[in-house]
């Protein structure tokens, strides 16, 4: 009998859109217990899930923000990596992570492919990951110099540290702990095996992302037997409705068949003019 996991997922403040709520809905929907982690005031949260204080995990100290959009796309990262390491029984989605079949894995391994490196939108390794190790360590110290990072990179990196200045790697440099490092701790300890391909949790990628919010879009042809998941690409995907489609789906898009199936309504949850992937970090308290 298949192990039967439960999916942890952070929202930092402020309100969630229809686009997380369908996410979240997909889950709930197909039997899946979801955990929410929370730092401030979190509103919209479907029914049936489980809210947790995300200070259980990381607290505010650590807390880091990307300097030049304000995302919290690095504490997100590094918290990830920290929940799997503490909770055995869950695995990681992103919030636009929509599930279409539950989330489960015979040997701790949950990841996959998505345009040459493996992404961390959903993500499961074992307590005694090899990986996971590596990723802890490394995401310790904001200062430290990342091995897998281009010379282009490391080399002011190391003059900044020689003259005592400094700096912050994952405020200043977009995903410095994110799928590029996953992918080479994978690498270095040979768990990259593991890795799944694209298809199963990204089967539509980065650059047709504009197919789940186009009316009449033919998206099934990417779909496989075994695609578990697809990933909306919220941060991308709310500016796309704001701009393009008036802060709501077609409902002859994908999105908005999707929400229309888990009986979301987009003007109750209407997109914020501003957030990152896990809300905004403006506010939160100790």
């Amino acid at each position: 009998m298949a192990r039967e996991y439960q999916i942890g997922m952070l929202w930092v403040d402020g309100p969630l859109s229809f686009l997380e709520q369908v996410c979240i809905k997909s889950y709930l929907d197909v039997g899946q217990s979801v955990r929410l982690y929370t730092y401030g005031n979190v509103t919209n949260i479907p029914d049936g899930v489980e809210q947790r204080d995300a200070r259980e995990i990381l607290p505010v100290s650590e807390f880091i923000t990307h300097s030049r959009t304000g995302s919290p796309a690095p504490h997100s990262d590094k918290f990830r990596y920290r929940m799997l390491a503490q909770e055995p029984d869950l695995i990681w989605a992103d919030t636009d992570a929509y599930c279409l079949k539950p989330f489960t894995t015979p040997n701790g391994h949950y990841y996959g492919y998505l345009e040459g490196e493996v992404a961390i939108g959903v993500l499961a390794l074992p307590q005694d990951s090899e990986t996971l190790g590596k990723l802890i360590e490394f995401t310790r110290d904001p200062y430290r110099i990342l091995p897998w990072m281009p010379p282009r990179h490391r080399k002011p990196l190391e003059e900044a540290l020689l003259n005592g200045t400094p700096v912050n790697v994952p405020e200043v440099y977009w995903g410095a702990w994110g799928p590029k490092a996953f992918t080479w701790a994978l690498k270095q300890t040979g768990e990259i095996k593991y890795a799944l391909p694209e298809h199963v949790f990204y089967p539509l990628n980065y650059t047709r992302r504009r197919a789940l919010a186009r009316p009449g879009a033919r998206v099934d042809q990417f779909m496989h037997e075994d695609t578990v998941s697809i990933h909306l690409y919220g941060r991308r995907m709310r500016a796309i409705m704001r701009t393009k489609y008036g802060g709501k789906p077609d409902p002859e898009s994908l999105i908005g068949k999707l929400v229309e199936k888990h009986g979301i309504d987009p003007l109750a949850a209407p997109i914020q003019p501003h957030g990152g992937d896990e809300g905004s970090a403006a506010g939160i308290q100790e």
